[in-house]
């Protein structure tokens, strides 16, 4: 997915992260991704984790909600928005799925962790993981002060 890639949660850093890659994503005129996962839970019985089915449902509802979180920023952004916005719901891990997603990517986008004080100044532990292992650069977009 060339372009820009942004990881949506329905929380408010996600939604900063959101309005932060749409606007870049219109200025530079480059396609935007939002990627919305479904944790599904972990197995660790085997060498490797086990992904269990996805359930149709809870991925429809994960579906509106990150369109509507997408169609609220492109509305805030107006004439400034990107002329290309994909949303893709996939169940699984949330870093692999952010770091397959952004894999040929020309940027990931990711909210900051919530909370204040001390949390403020350290990265979530997805934020962690994907600065990590992603193949091009990622924008951690900060709370505000």
């Amino acid at each position: 997915m060339p372009g820009i890639v942004v990881g949506v949660d329905g929380s408010a850093g996600a939604e900063r992260a959101l309005d932060w890659a749409m606007r870049e994503a219109g200025l530079h005129q480059v396609p935007l991704t939002v990627v919305a996962v479904r944790e599904v839970t972990k197995s660790y019985w085997g060498r490797s984790p086990v992904v269990g089915p996805a359930d149709e449902s809870l991925l429809g509802e994960l579906r509106h909600n990150a369109e509507e979180l997408t169609q609220a920023a492109a509305e805030r952004l107006g004439d400034a928005r990107p002329a290309t916005v994909n949303v893709h719901v996939v169940n699984g891990f949330v870093v692999k799925e952010l770091v397959d997603a952004a894999s040929d990517a020309d940027l990931v986008v990711l909210g900051s962790r919530s909370g204040g004080g001390f949390a403020r100044l350290v990265m979530g532990s997805v934020s962690s993981e994907v600065v990590q292992h992603s193949a091009c650069p990622v924008v951690i977009v900060p709370h505000p002060r």
